[in-house]
């Protein structure tokens, strides 16, 4: 009975645990450029450090040794690392320091230069160690931290809708590769607690080719979509000039007889062409292609000034978009297309057979006047998961039964000094950094 328990638990466990809307892959192949960019960072740290004077007595020998500066610093040796149960590993080795130093000595006895050659060398190592050991632990503790905190968790996409890409646990490192899955969901912006429940399939990344891979589930999209149906955002009215002219003519012509018998005073009322989306749409991820389906009401009415609106028509537009997806720096965008459209009538077969010549007019002024306004919504994209500073370049995107992969190099638009020394607050240095002598130990 125990044993049963357990399982009907763990099986309990598995049926509410769910699956991440975004993936992300660091490959070993992105370690190169990563610790390239590093050690350019800690080579500037260390060439700033201010090393104290040493002065002193040994003896009869008398010593003062000030303004030493950093001239060079060459690290011939270093290796980034995947270590499984630790994320990274950075080992450095045979590296040198060029100093420039001014120095005032005073001795009683002759033939000593072997002993002061020693001497200084011992007195400049032990100074080193006290300097470069806090400064080690501040860059790999605290502006590194400073970076990555400019990776977005939970932010604004737009005025109406956020996105959260809290970790839904700790990164696992191979050999090879560094994994992390990303909670992906969007959300309204007025009701920032609520979440769709994820039913897609678990996206998979399986390839180690580019720096990085990105993979979105059927999720992602769903929750962008239902996010901006719940902020009231699928909705358009064009009324007067705003509807296409022949489309216009074409819909006066159609309904002339019911606005014969309707109300004829307002025959020649603005037009109100009214179009809203019934429930959220829903993203489909083949081999083939990525395609959204919607399904929406449309409404024709006449709108005299000053009187209620005039009712002509209600029917329902199903469509098809295919959506085609691209990383551009950081941003994941999208272009949609309308493919496939038809309309038919809430009331009657009837009046559906009627409504075919309005089924290509109204399709071309779908095509004309509401995709350009969609797609310059969707180009604008949503920021993927990435510190600042950092693009991604040369993407190669791939279609997969219910998700899709994106595989891209990096590339550093900005230098990592330049994104620290913006994001990290005046005071930091002297407020994190440890004493010299706990940091030398």
């Amino acid at each position: 009975m125990a044993l049963f328990g357990a399982l009907f638990l763990a099986l309990l466990a598995g049926a509410h645990a769910e699956f991440p809307g975004c993936k992300i892959r660091v490959t070993s192949k992105a370690l190169e450029l990563v610790k390239q960019e590093g050690l350019r960072f800690l080579e500037q740290e260390l060439e700033t450090i201010t090393i104290p004077d040493l002065r002193g007595k040994e003896g009869h020998f008398y010593y003062n040794i000030s303004e030493v500066k950093v001239t060079e610093l060459q690290l011939t040796s270093s290796e980034l690392d995947f270590q499984p149960q630790q994320e990274l590993m950075l080992q450095i080795t045979n590296a040198s320091l060029g100093l420039r130093f001014r120095r005032q000595l005073l001795y009683w006895f002759l033939k000593v230069y072997d002993f002061l050659s020693t001497f200084i060398t011992s007195g400049m190592r032990f100074l080193l160690n006290q300097q470069i050991c806090p400064v080690l632990y501040h860059a790999g503790t605290v502006l590194l931290n400073s970076l990555l905190d400019t990776v977005p968790v939970r932010s604004s996409v737009d005025e109406l809708v956020g996105i959260d890409y809290s970790l839904m646990k700790d990164p696992v490192a191979s050999t090879s590769n560094l994994d992390m899955d990303f909670r992906g969901a969007f959300f309204p912006l007025t009701e920032r607690n609520w979440s769709l429940p994820n039913r897609a399939v678990e996206p998979q990344l399986q390839e180690e080719e580019r720096m990085v891979y990105v993979a979105f589930s059927e999720f992602f999209f769903d929750s962008a979509m239902e996010s901006y149906f719940r902020a009231g955002a699928l909705q358009l009215s064009l009324v007067g000039d705003k509807v296409p002219h022949d489309l216009d003519m074409l819909l006066r012509a159609t309904y002339f007889g019911s606005i014969v018998l309707l109300s004829p005073a307002v025959i020649d009322s603005p037009l109100k062409l009214e179009l809203r989306v019934l429930a959220p749409p829903r993203c489909t991820i083949k081999p083939s292609g990525t395609t959204i389906s919607v399904t929406a009401s449309v409404t024709i009415a006449l709108v005299p000034p000053d009187q209620p609106e005039v009712q002509l028509s209600s029917m329902t537009m199903d469509a098809r978009l295919s959506a085609k997806m691209a990383l551009r720096g950081k941003a994941l965008r999208t272009q949609l297309d309308l493919r496939r459209f038809r309309i038919y009538s809430n009331h009657s077969a009837l009046e559906s057979l009627a409504l075919i010549p309005l089924q290509a007019p109204l399709k071309t002024m779908l095509q004309i006047g509401v995709m350009p306004m969609l797609n310059e919504r969707t180009w604008r994209g949503v920021q993927i998961p990435l510190p600042e500073g950092i693009d991604f370049v040369r993407e190669v995107v791939m279609n997969h039964a219910g998700f899709l992969t994106i595989g891209a190099d990096l590339h550093f638009a900005k230098g990592l000094r330049e994104v620290i020394e913006k994001n990290r607050p005046a005071d930091v240095r002297a407020s994190t950094a440890p004493p010299p002598s706990t940091a030398a130990v």
